[in-house]
């Protein structure tokens, strides 16, 4: 009797694992659409896209490690100072610490500031949280990348 227990309670703790696996995919592909949303919402600088994925202090990080808060951002992008055509990322991970992830990628950009032509490549972070079953990026940094 007591080896039939032990099966069952390390066929629960399975199906325990089992959901949580689950559920933490879910999260990850959640996060991932969120990504793309956020890809495309630059590249069609839809500033209220852009607003709904940003929380409300979200900061970001530039590669010269200047700190560009929200309102800047959706600013320079709402008045066509700043305007993309492309925004694409790869290389795309995603882990999840409780109601934080941390997402990073390789995002390849294209568009024009101040009138000037611009591209370039950079390493992403995103940090998310989960705030009332809803995720929200707080911060993002971009470092620049080089192939080597």
């Amino acid at each position: 009797m007591l080896g039939l227990a032990r099966l069952r309670r390390v066929a629960d703790l399975v199906s325990l694992l089992e959901v949580g696996l689950f559920l933490e995919n879910t999260m990850q592909e959640e996060l991932l659409r969120l990504e793309k949303e956020f890809a495309r919402a630059i590249a069609n600088n839809d500033v209220d896209a852009l607003d709904g994925i940003l929380a409300d202090d979200w900061i970001i990080v530039d590669p010269d490690g200047g700190i560009i808060d929200k309102a800047r951002f959706l600013g320079v992008i709402k008045s066509g100072v700043l305007s993309h055509e492309l925004m694409e990322s790869t290389d795309m991970r995603v882990r999840l610490y409780g109601n934080t992830a941390v997402v990073t990628g390789l995002t390849t950009t294209k568009g024009k500031f101040m009138g000037q032509d611009f591209a370039s490549c950079e390493r992403a972070t995103d940090i998310f949280v989960n705030q009332s079953d809803r995720w929200l990026c707080v911060f993002t940094q971009l470092t620049r990348f080089a192939k080597k």
